[in-house]
């Protein structure tokens, strides 16, 4: 005989995706061409319309570049660091309530299957309803506040970038007369590229200039 799940929709929901909603918002920015202008003779041709091109390009040997892993950054920094623990305390706050509001359905689903025969249909319907309102409620206010916790924290990660990181890239670049630097995890090194990698000295300036950083209170704790 299989036995019936007992669990709520809002823990299901859990299991499933985990209570903490990730923001994803997608914009996409789509330039559209009328089938007409393709079919328009008007225009220049390519030809004339490379004659505002110039010939001067960059001279490789006069390029100096180099590569920062920004996920390396963002685990080894200590302010990051600090900012990730501070989220991950306000994550743990969040599956403790769920924790606790699962165990008060439960149990209020079972009295509701014990009073069956008890209750008129129109008593039992009502109370089938409120707990379905309170499962709904406790699921939007849970998507709610993990939906704050990743705001507050990308709000302050943002502040970090702008405030600490982009400027001390930016003082690396003059320091080391860089002309390129390139996100390491979509380049690709070879062993004779000592000294490309600035990842390291990027950590350690930004540790210096800032230890420790401050997430808004979420809403809702």
């Amino acid at each position: 005989m299989v036995k019936k799940s007992t669990e709520t929709p809002v823990v299901k929901n859990y299991k499933k995706t985990g209570i903490i909603a990730a923001i994803v918002i997608a914009v996409a920015a789509l330039g559209v061409w009328a089938v007409s202008a393709l079919n328009s003779n008007g225009g220049a041709s390519v030809d004339e319309a490379m004659e505002v091109v110039s010939t001067d390009a960059v001279n490789a040997a006069d390029m100096r570049i180099a590569v920062i892993h920004m996920d390396v950054i963002q685990n080894d920094a200590k302010a990051l660091q600090d900012l990730r623990k501070q989220k991950e305390s306000y994550e743990s706050k969040l599956r403790d309530e769920l924790t606790r509001e699962q165990k008060d359905l439960e149990a209020e689903k079972a009295e509701i299957e014990k009073s069956q025969d008890v209750l008129s249909r129109d008593a039992l319907q009502r109370r089938v309803v409120d707990y379905q309102n309170k499962v709904a409620k406790l699921q939007r206010d849970l998507t709610e506040r993990a939906q704050s916790i990743e705001m507050s924290y990308q709000k302050a990660l943002n502040e970090i970038q702008a405030k600490h990181l982009d400027p001390i890239i930016e003082g690396i670049i003059d320091k080391k007369d860089l002309s390129l630097v390139i996100d390491g995890r979509f380049a690709r090194t070879g062993a004779n590229a000592e000294g490309l990698n600035i990842t390291n000295e990027v950590v350690k300036a930004l540790d210096k200039k800032v230890s420790s950083a401050k997430m808004e209170k979420p809403k809702g704790f």
